[in-house]
């Protein structure tokens, strides 16, 4: 992709499943990676397979002092900051109606809250210096109803909603996008599905497969080049078809 070389890409969620895929991806196509994530012992282990990392930091994304803190070392580790990926997520399969107070919490904190903070710090040091682009992670679940996840289905729903309001308020200096993948194989994935699920699952896309990890990394790596300049303020949906009709395709 033209443009990423000598890049400074900030990738949250970094030290496995979509995250892990994408910080290898920019880092093949000459970027200066760093990477944040609670999760310190993945944190290292991804640094031992990419000795090349600028950094790792670990953070929650979930607290504001956190993200803030971090990106103070990131401006250690990088200088400047051209590239957000803002990737890190979780999601609990649970009914509406057994969610707990606390799981809701949990959910919204990291999927949107986290975003927002992370964007915002980006933001503010693109704005004060030579731009940027900052890609946030949503989801097919953000634009259509799925049982069962509805605290999740929700925050996503909200980073589309948080990537176009941004995408207005801070062009033309900084372009927002939100990749929205339908299914893709990752380590949360396997985590709540079995084989019998999946096939289910398969069998409604049209393209008969989850997606995978390398195929996310590969959008971002577009969408944060020059071969995008004029893409911003709008959710870019990878699904393999699936919500490409409506209730007669299901």
């Amino acid at each position: 992709m033209k443009g990423l070389i000598d890049k400074r890409v900030v990738i949250t969620g970094g030290a496995s499943g979509i995250g892990a895929a994408t910080v290898e991806r920019f880092l093949q196509e000459g970027a200066r990676v760093a990477v944040i994530d609670c999760d310190e012992a993945g944190g290292q282990a991804l640094r031992n397979r990419h000795p090349d990392l600028a950094g790792v930091v670990n953070a929650d994304v979930a607290d504001a002092a956190s993200v803030d803190a971090a990106f103070r070392r990131l401006d250690e580790l990088l200088g400047e900051v051209n590239v957000v990926i803002n990737n890190a997520g979780i999601s609990l399969r649970h009914d509406f109606m057994d969610i707990t107070p606390a799981e809701w919490r949990k959910v919204m904190s990291v999927d949107l809250d986290g975003v927002f903070y992370v964007a915002q710090q980006a933001a503010r040091r693109m704005l004060a210096g030579n731009g940027g682009v900052i890609i946030n992670m949503g989801s097919t679940s953000g634009m259509n109803g799925y049982p069962r996840y509805a605290d999740y289905n929700a925050a996503k729903a909200g980073v589309i909603e948080l990537t176009r309001t941004m995408a207005l308020e801070l062009a033309p200096t900084i372009r927002v996008i939100a990749v929205c993948p339908g299914y893709v194989w990752t380590p949360m994935q396997e985590a709540e599905y079995t084989p019998e699920m999946k096939a289910a699952v398969n069998a409604k896309i049209p393209l008969r497969r989850h997606a995978a990890v390398g195929e996310i990394a590969a959008l971002f790596a577009f969408l944060a080049s020059d071969e995008a300049p004029y893409i911003t303020g709008h959710p870019v949906i990878i699904d393999g078809g699936e919500i490409a009709g409506g209730l007669a395709s299901r």
